[in-house]
This record gives structure tokens, sequence and C-alpha cells, in this order.
């Protein structure tokens, strides 16, 4: 089975010129060498109020890129209380383990780990959880 590998920039642009000149998706996708479906999902998802043009297409792909961070899928207040906990001089390590099994959230300390490098608000967090002995990576 092949793995999946997303369109390139250098595609998009290949892609229309291709359908500038009238080519059909099926063959798009075989020039390009990808299979058609990729095509027409890139057709249809990545369109705007002019049709589907590459440089909006990759604008259009890199902001949901963007949106896509490490932690967006937990609310504010899920935060809030990882970060009461580990004020409460918990490791991140203590603080998923105690969350799983009080099964109040689901979270790995990984993914505390990441927001705490990422939070610039932390400050306070970060040598709370530096000074129990983690280093910065």
């Amino acid at each position: 089975m092949r793995s999946y590998r997303q369109l390139t920039t250098e595609q998009r642009y290949h892609m229309y010129g291709l359908k500038k000149a009238g080519y059909k998706q099926a063959a798009i996708a075989l020039e390009i060498g990808v299979h058609k479906s990729t095509v027409s999902r890139e057709f249809r998802r990545n369109k705007g109020q002019r049709g589907w043009r590459p440089k909006q297409a990759q604008q259009m792909r890199d902001a949901r890129r963007r949106g896509s961070a490490i932690g967006k899928q937990f609310a504010r207040q899920d935060w809030n209380i990882v970060e009461r906990l580990i004020r409460q001089d918990m490791s991140p390590e203590q603080v998923a383990a105690r969350l799983k099994l009080e099964e109040t959230l689901s979270i790995s300390h990984e993914t505390i780990y990441m927001h705490i490098y990422a939070d610039k608000r932390a400050d306070v967090v970060k040598k709370r959880v530096l000074a129990i002995g983690r280093e910065i990576r």
C-alpha cells in the first residue's frame, strides 16, 4: 500500500496548467502520479469564489495545517485543570495519570509538556515543571 503524501506546490501548478488545457480529472491524476480522488478532492476542497487556483489552494492548505496544532482539542478549562495540578508540585506524568484515574480528562504527559513549552504565559508553570527535574528540549 502506498503511503499518503500531500500535494506539493509544483503539483498544484501542474494541475492548473493541465486543467486550463482541458484535461479531465482522471487524466490530470495520471499525469501527476496521484489517485483521481486526490485531484477531485483538491478541486472541491480548495476552491474559492473564482474557482480553483493553485496559489489559493496552497494558502488554504497552509491555514488548515496551522489550525491543527497540537493540543487544540482541549478547551481552556481543561488546561486550567492541568495547570492547577502542576502548580501543586505534580509532574506532567503525575497529572496525566491522576486525570486518567479520576476519569476527568484523557491527556498524555507529552501533550502537557508540549503545551507548557508552547505557552508563552506559562512561565510560572514551566519553572515549576523544570524544578521537578525535566529539562527544556
